[in-house]
């Protein structure tokens, strides 16, 4: 098992919910169609308009990135194809935009696309006002205009690939997104490795809460496959959707209402309403990318921020405490019984009561509200977010599983996964992939 996979996430039991109910600041794809203008076909990031043979838009938002942008930018120049001969540069482009800066960022981006003419590298430099100056916007703005452009030449399955201007993706990375895609994904996770060296310099509590944060989560990804596997995006897999390595269809991308707007992590955001559309998601481990590992970001929640919170927790002495395997299971459990409920349902099959009653007594929720929601939910996905939206309502989950220090957490998963791995219960692996199309309920 990797220890230097990233793990950006607030572990704290609220943080999906807020991050859930954040999401929906957003407003449709389709109402920012006709009022941002920068997504309007009169005023583009870009005037040039894209190679007919584009398959790509790389998206690179950029602020006092002056350090590691050249990094980043080489990193995508020398990018191969699964069998490592160069990729043609006329199947992708990049947009850098660096907004708000207060170094030589966007002049290094210019001198660089000046130095490889051969590489499609538009540079976009604006100082947007205090309301739209942080990244969730800034990643919604050149997302929009990522799709805007791939339309424009009819690739409805052309792919939005983000990445950071502290990050420096793999060879193959263009390669390996376009691979998954073509084998059905509508959207792919890459995972995300950190620089060793910066790794090793961080604060001792800071790093060792990382790694076992890593640790805890790639067990819980082994669990999952066992208990409730996804039938798309199965094991081996991370857990990884963050915006230095996350890419979407064009198609998908519309579907869902675009890249949500808001402060806090808008990569979680997007992720949040790419499984609420039942978007069939790959957590890819041949799409990788590496990282900066630093105490001081950009923003004020990401990686960064939540090192900085390890490295107080340490100083006060607090433990990092996470969620218990047994409440995972729990979890897991119930959603699958959940899941079986809504197959039943989409078939025609009226649910027997107390189906309902086991699933919602096991979730602590109530049973009738369940029951109705299962009518009204369009999807799989948004009717799980609105069961774990009410568990933190009700708050008879939290009541029932108390947080555990991390340490142990981990050494209860190891027994646990060991016990399945010894019983034979193979995780889903992915070898034959359900046909691509999406579980919209007949009539929506």
């Amino acid at each position: 098992m990797k220890n230097d996979s990233l793990v950006v996430s607030s572990y704290a039991p609220s943080s999906r919910l807020e991050v859930l109910m954040k999401s929906k600041e957003a407003v449709t794809f389709e109402s920012r169609l006709s009022s941002t203008s920068y997504f309007c076909k009169d005023r583009p990031l870009v005037e040039i308009s894209p190679d007919p043979e584009c398959e790509v838009c790389a998206i690179v938002p950029v602020r006092n990135e002056a350090a590691l942008l050249t990094q980043t930018l080489i990193s995508l120049l020398e990018q191969v194809d699964l069998q490592g001969q160069p990729l043609a540069k006329n199947r992708y482009e990049i947009i850098v935009f660096a907004n708000n800066c207060t170094d030589e960022s966007a002049q290094i981006a210019r001198d660089f696309a000046s130095q490889h003419p051969d590489l499609v590298l538009h540079v976009v430099e604006r100082t947007l006002p205090a309301s739209e100056a942080y990244i969730g916007r800034v990643r919604q703005m050149l997302m929009d205009e990522a799709c805007r452009r791939l339309l424009s030449i009819n690739r409805d399955r052309g792919v939005i690939a983000s990445t950071d201007g502290d990050t420096r993706v793999s060879p193959t990375w263009i390669a390996a997104t376009l691979s998954e895609i073509a084998q059905g994904a509508d959207a792919v996770g890459g995972k995300i490795l950190t620089d060793r060296h910066q790794r090793a310099n961080l604060e001792p509590h800071a790093r060792n809460c990382f790694l076992r944060g890593a640790g805890y989560y790639s067990l819980i990804v082994e669990l999952e496959a066992y208990i409730d596997p996804d039938p798309f995006d199965g094991f081996p897999r991370h857990n990884h959707h963050y915006g230095a390595s996350l890419a979407v269809t064009a198609q998908m991308y519309q579907r869902v209402g675009g890249m949500p707007a808001v402060r806090t992590p808008e990569d979680v955001a997007f992720y949040q309403a790419l499984v609420r559309a039942d978007a069939r998601f790959r957590h890819s481990l041949l799409v990788k990318v590496t990282t900066a590992a630093r105490d001081s970001g950009r923003t004020a929640e990401g990686f960064a921020n939540q090192l900085r919170m390890w490295t107080e927790m340490g100083q006060k002495g607090e433990e990092f405490r996470v969620e218990t395997p047994l409440a995972v299971e729990s979890r897991l459990r119930a959603r699958r019984r959940l899941r079986k409920i809504w197959q039943q349902h989409l078939s025609g099959y009226l649910p027997k009561n107390h189906d309902f009653i086991r699933v919602s007594k096991n979730l602590g929720i109530n049973h009738s509200w369940l029951r109705s929601q299962l009518a009204q939910s369009q999807t799989f996905g948004a009717l799980w977010e609105q069961v774990e939206q009410r568990q933190q309502t009700e708050g008879i989950w939290q009541q029932r599983w108390s947080l555990v220090p991390i340490k142990q957490a981990i050494a209860d998963l190891r027994v646990r996964v060991n016990s399945l791995r010894q019983q034979r219960q193979v995780p889903s692996l992915v070898v034959n992939r359900p046909s691509p199309q999406i579980s919209w309920k007949k009539g929506a």
